[in-house]
């Protein structure tokens, strides 16, 4: 294989440096500020701060409601990331064998990416309104008065659907791809060795999307702690008090609305510690069981 040849040693350098500047302005420098203002108690308008050390981290530990909060941002993140990996695989399964409009049925499934996170939790919202949602209706078919914004159980339902049907469309994107990827010729072996579909499927198929399943986890579960913020916010409509959030949206108000910059850096703090522990679980045991050969 030919190598690159640069004609200054400086110049790929050069060419790295917007994105390291980007990189350094938007997460590693607020980064550090985070990790500096976790350990003191700031005046929200910037009149000054004082020291605490790790006071606001001991604060929220202590805490029963962040406790509770933490114990629902797991149970949110395993079911979001959990449905919308195996939705995502069986639409791209069923997809994938599709011969006619198979190209209308796919844009379909992926036109739902587009949409940004904060229409998906209104448009989610109008699916769950008291007055005109279709599964207010059905739920109340089936004797269930389904509540949302005011009931706990219901919001909670509400936003792990509205989040699932956002993330399946990038989920299908991928397998698919991967599963057109695997040679016809190791489909009809495995046809030959084996009649059961899901038999193959499960012996052949699976283990070679290995590679972008184990990707497509770790991105789903960083969709569900982060990029949900915009559904929720939506869904709860700043009332969080009776509803149901996850962490980060906790970091939102308590920074934001109750003007606690210190305590606020410290749950930052530590949902980036979380979210690191998790990353290098998944590297250090999950990967084991990838083949990318």
């Amino acid at each position: 294989m030919k190598r690159v040849q640069f004609t200054s040693p400086t110049l790929p350098y050069l060419f790295l440096l917007p994105q390291m500047a980007v990189v350094f302005v938007f997460f590693y420098w607020p980064s550090v500020q985070a990790i500096q203002s976790s350990f003191y108690l700031e005046d929200p308008f910037g009149f000054g701060a004082t020291f605490v050390g790790l006071d606001n981290y001991a604060e929220a530990l202590k805490s029963a409601h962040y406790r509770q909060i933490a114990g629902f941002t797991v149970i949110f993140t395993i079911l979001v990331t959990f449905f919308s990996l195996s939705i995502g695989l069986l639409l791209a399964t069923k997809a994938d064998t599709v011969i006619r409009g198979s190209s209308a049925y796919k844009t379909l499934l992926i036109c739902v990416y587009a949409i940004a996170p904060p229409v998906a939790g209104l448009i989610g919202m109008m699916f769950f309104d008291q007055h005109i949602g279709p599964f207010v209706k059905m739920a109340a078919w089936a004797g269930w008065d389904m509540k949302v914004g005011i009931d706990y159980y219901d919001t909670a339902f509400a936003m792990i659907v509205v989040a699932v049907w956002k993330q399946i469309p990038y989920n299908f994107i991928f397998f698919l791809s991967g599963l057109q990827s695997i040679p016809v010729s190791v489909r009809e072996a495995a046809a030959i060795d084996n009649r059961s579909e899901f038999g193959r499927f499960w012996t052949v198929t699976l283990p070679l999307l290995a590679p972008t399943a184990f990707f497509l986890l770790i991105i789903n579960m960083t969709y569900s702690l982060f990029d949900t913020f915009g559904v929720i916010d939506v869904i709860v409509k700043d009332k969080a008090a009776n509803n149901p959030i996850t962490l980060v949206y906790k970091v939102y108000m308590d920074g934001f609305r109750g003007n606690d910059i210190g305590g606020s850096a410290a749950q930052s703090v530590i949902l980036m510690l979380i979210v690191l522990v998790l990353t290098f679980f998944q590297f250090r045991f999950i990967e084991r069981r990838v083949h990318y050969n």
